[in-house]
């Protein structure tokens, strides 16, 4: 069975004060949650070690929100893997749209990022999806193949068991809108074809596939309902512990 998750993405949000506090709620209430599910939090770069201290030895993992395309060096502001697995992260997020739209991130800086990331002991959650332009020119499936098979083509299916893909309908991330479960399913299930293209059918069954857009307790159960959906990214739902647990109650 493909590993239910449920990852919280912060984004560039909470004092480390704030985080270490949203943190414990969230440790407490974790207790509540099927032990089948995956709790994941990723906070910004300056949380991590705090952050850390409270996670470390319970079932929430830590994530960082992204990391350098290079091992180490003269770059200026930038973050390695090594630093991240030095303070306690087991996951990084790679690709989200905000980065890829506000930052110019292109695939082959992702391709340089996943490696590094996988090399490093790291799991990935790598981001795909299209916007609204792309959405009503039809053009997502396009979108989605081209950023999957772009930066997955240079890895291999053993490399794939630490690699989680998050669908991100851009159009619904902080809007209020939801794509349809219907919709959401037509897309991953489009991904999960296109994994199975480069790495065969049991690799692709075998990949978790999340969905990124407006997930909140009131619509994450009829989500997380359909085949292909296998957990939720989740951004300022994450923010409340109450809500990004109700979130993981949703299975």
């Amino acid at each position: 069975m493909r590993k239910h998750i449920v990852a919280g993405n912060w984004k560039m949000n909470t004092t480390v004060p704030e985080g270490v506090e949203l943190a414990k709620a969230v440790v407490a209430k974790s207790v509540e949650v099927p032990s089948d599910v995956e709790l994941i939090i990723g906070t910004p770069f300056t949380h991590l070690y705090p952050v850390n201290e409270v996670v470390a030895g319970t079932r929430v993992a830590l994530s960082a929100e992204n990391c350098a395309d290079h091992a180490k060096g003269a770059y200026t502001g930038e973050i390695s893997v090594d630093m991240l697995t030095s303070v306690g992260c087991q996951y990084t997020i790679l690709g989200h749209s905000e980065r890829r739209q506000y930052y110019g991130e292109t695939d082959e800086k992702l391709v340089e990022k996943t490696k590094l990331a996988l090399a490093a002991g790291l799991k990935v959650i790598l981001c795909v999806g299209e916007n609204l332009e792309e959405r009503e020119a039809n053009k997502h499936f396009d979108v989605c193949k081209a950023q999957t098979v772009n930066v997955l083509k240079n890895f291999t299916a053993e490399d794939m068991k630490n690699v989680v893909i998050a669908y991100e309908p851009v159009w619904a991330i902080g809007t209020g809108k939801t794509a349809t479960a219907e919709q959401a399913q037509e897309i991953h299930a489009f991904i999960r074809k296109t994994l199975a293209d480069l790495f065969g059918a049991e690799v692709a069954d075998q990949v978790s596939i999340l969905y990124g857009g407006s997930c909140k307790p009131s619509n994450a159960k009829e989500l997380f309902a359909c085949p292909d959906i296998d957990g939720g990214l989740i951004g300022g739902a994450a923010l409340k512990a109450d809500d990004f647990i109700g979130i993981a109650l949703s299975f």
